[in-house]
């Protein structure tokens, strides 16, 4: 099943990995893709995972879910002061 979550945009590479990789963590999980572009994620999953399960997970990792309707609050995250360097 796949589940889709409208999320903030986000240019950084960095924190794209690091949330697919959390994702990828999750009993049920066996695929996930952010679209930066659009704000969508969208995670392949089993039914042994709920799908407010995973939107906790997103919301733990800086990624509140957005309604669905809501394209004019679709913004790029603020930058940081240190960007991602590693």
């Amino acid at each position: 099943m796949y589940s889709t979550f409208i999320i903030s945009k986000s240019d950084c590479m960095t924190c794209t990995n690091k949330t697919l990789k959390s994702l990828g963590t999750l009993r049920g999980v066996f695929g996930a893709e952010i679209d930066q572009i659009k704000g969508e994620v969208v995670v392949t999953h089993t039914d042994e995972i709920s799908r407010k399960e995973i939107a906790e997970m997103l919301l733990s990792l800086g990624y509140p879910e957005l309604e669905n309707n809501a394209e004019s609050t679709l913004s790029y995250d603020d930058p940081s002061i240190w960007g991602c360097a590693l």
